[in-house]
């Protein structure tokens, strides 16, 4: 079947392993576990923050420009 012929479905599916493996090659994830009661200024913080990624990583680039 020709690449135009596809269906929705084997597009998505094309798509998906596509993303896949670029994660795979380029990304690695951190996960973080934080507790309802003795972390709840964090949560309440990262709660009100839009953009949870791009605080936090703002965060760690700023500790390490203090400590260069």
């Amino acid at each position: 079947m020709a690449r135009n012929e596809e269906t929705q479905e084997e597009k998505r599916a094309r798509r998906a392993e596509q993303q896949a493996k670029y994660d795979r090659k380029n990304t690695r994830q951190v996960v973080l576990k934080l507790n309802r009661g003795t972390d709840a200024d964090i949560l309440g913080r990262l709660d009100a923050t839009d953009n949870k990624q791009g605080y936090i990583k703002r965060l760690i680039r700023e500790d390490i420009a203090r400590g260069k």
